[in-house]
Formats: structure tokens, sequence, C-alpha cells
């Protein structure tokens, strides 16, 4: 991986993590912690969305949404395991 792609990758976490974050009330993690929920949603998106068979199209933006679907997924987990 370049550093070049390591940054998209940050950036696409933190706008993912960030959105989740506000999609979620109260769950949020802070900058580094909405990077860290942004990354893990996007793999959990990527395994997730094609077997519901959902697909957004191909750009920065789908994997924008993808991310911030798969942090939604990501901090609603967080919260509960938080509330136990």
């Amino acid at each position: 991986m370049t550093a070049q792609s390591l940054l998209v990758v940050l950036i696409i976490g933190a706008i993912a993590g960030w959105l989740a974050g506000l999609i979620v009330r109260g769950a949020g993690f802070g900058l580094i912690g909405n990077i860290v929920v942004g990354i893990i949603g996007a793999f959990v998106a990527s395994w997730v969305l094609p077997r519901l068979g959902v697909g957004l199209g191909s750009s920065a933006l789908r994997d924008i949404i993808n991310a911030t679907i798969g942090g939604i997924i990501v901090l609603v987990i967080l919260s509960l395991i938080r509330r136990v």
C-alpha cells in the first residue's frame, strides 16, 4: 500500500466515521476512534452489502456511503455492548 492510498483510506474512514457518529447520536469515539470505526465499517460493509445484493455504483462517494453504512452497524453493535 502506497502512502497515497493509505491517506485515501484514512480520509474515507474519517468521513465515514464522522457521518456514522452523527447518525448514531451519542456513539462517537472522537476523531481517531471515528477513523477506526469508519475503516472497520468499510470492511463490514464490503462483507455485508454484497450478500444483501446492494450495489451503489463505482466511485469515492460509493466508498464513503458503504463505509458509513458499515460504521453505523459497528457503532450500533458497540453501543449495545457498552450498555451491558
